[in-house]
């Protein structure tokens, strides 16, 4: 998933020749055609699931290695002694296995060591177009006569500090590929980079160091804008203070003037219109004028896509004798025809789009139950 991102961002955004790439990632011009001309953003690759000989041994031998490294050189046990231990356990792998298996392991315990023994150089200034900040945040707001928390997300552009925000009642894969793709859209184009916290709707585990196991339909986002995702270490907000800031001074430049909304489309096109107004009125603390004139400075530097990424997130459902499906504890509609049956349960921020057999079948209107309302009150 990586390469690939990496295969479209060198071609379409670095205009490198195929040659160049071949050179680079030593694969065919004929896989790197195949990778360009596919629309395809989730590679599916078919290989056989073999089971090692040394996966039931592998924890096992990772702790004794751990216990190993507490020991003086003299009183270690060597590769050797380690393979003849696992034979007199059951292991039926060659030794070499098992010696590979070690030098992988001591080579990562090196790599982490130098990762976390010399920092890491977070850049204070920026270039036009090179890199953007994200974050969330909490605020309150009068929707429909009822005072509701709201996720806010910041988008921020870091050289010429430029900013949109948007509220959603959640935080779930879907809509911060809403967020994002409205931002893109708002700011003008993408930067190279993007710069994250460890979000769980992109971050499925934290590794050592910088290393990080990122969500699927993340990566297929990131691969379909051709930017490049880096993650802050955990509680390191100052790797990204730009966004943190604007977090804290929206809450006084723009949350307190805030007028009750009808829902939340209302509340985002106002939301969008006083960014604008921000971007005016607010002085750029680096470059001569406002924000605004830094912006259209920038505009050149950015890549404006070719379409918007299509931010669903895919659920298998199994449609009941009733004619139901079932989504966040609400029961949706399905055809007739379709009962007893799976079928394809696409999910957006506002809707939900039902689809079997390759086609659509209906959409509804997506119903959140679990927005954090207090009843009764319509004030701050």
């Amino acid at each position: 998933m990586d390469l690939l991102s990496v295969i479209r961002r060198w071609h379409y955004r670095d205009r490198l020749p195929i040659r160049e790439i071949e050179r680079r990632t030593h694969l065919s011009r004929n896989t790197i055609r195949k990778y360009l001309r596919s629309e395809t953003l989730e590679p599916v690759f078919a290989c056989a699931v073999r089971m090692s000989k040394q996966d039931p041994f592998a924890q096992k031998l990772t702790n004794w290695l751990m216990l190993e490294a507490s020991k003086s050189r003299k009183h270690k046990r060597t590769g050797r002694r380690f393979h003849a231990d696992f034979v007199a356990l059951g292991y039926t792998g060659s030794y070499g296995r098992v010696a590979a298996f070690i030098r992988d392991w001591k080579a990562e315990q090196q790599k982490v060591k130098q990762t976390t023994g010399r920092g890491v150089f977070v850049p204070l200034s920026f270039q036009p177009g090179e890199a953007f900040q994200f974050d969330w945040g909490e605020d309150w707001a009068v929707i429909g006569g009822r005072r509701i928390k709201l996720q806010v997300a910041h988008t921020k552009l870091c050289y010429s500090r430029a900013f949109i925000l948007r509220a959603y009642p959640l935080q779930t894969h879907e809509i911060l590929f809403d967020a994002l793709t409205e931002a893109f859209r708002v700011l003008g184009g993408v930067p190279r980079r993007g710069i994250f916290d460890n979000m769980k709707t992109a971050v499925d585990r934290i590794g050592q160091g910088k290393a990080r196991q990122v969500n699927l339909r993340f990566s297929a986002l990131v691969c379909h804008y051709l930017f490049e995702a880096e993650f802050c270490n955990p509680a390191a907000g100052w790797e990204k203070r730009q966004i943190e800031k604007t977090v804290q001074d929206a809450r006084r430049q723009i949350w307190q003037e805030m007028p009750n909304f009808p829902d939340l489309t209302a509340l985002n096109a106002w939301l969008e219109t006083r960014c604008l107004e921000q971007w005016i009125s607010l002085r750029h603390v680096e470059l001569p004028g406002n924000v605004a004139a830094a912006h259209a400075a920038e505009m050149p530097h950015l890549m404006v896509p070719e379409r918007a990424f299509d931010g669903f997130v895919g659920h298998t459902k199994r449609v009941s004798p009733t004619c139901l499906i079932q989504f966040e504890s609400n029961r949706y509609s399905v055809p007739a025809s379709f009962a007893n049956r799976p079928v394809s349960l696409r999910v957006y921020p506002e809707r939900l789009v039902v689809a079997a057999e390759g086609k659509v079948l209906c959409e509804h209107s997506r119903i959140v139950t679990r927005f954090h309302g207090l009843p009764g009150r319509t004030g701050r």
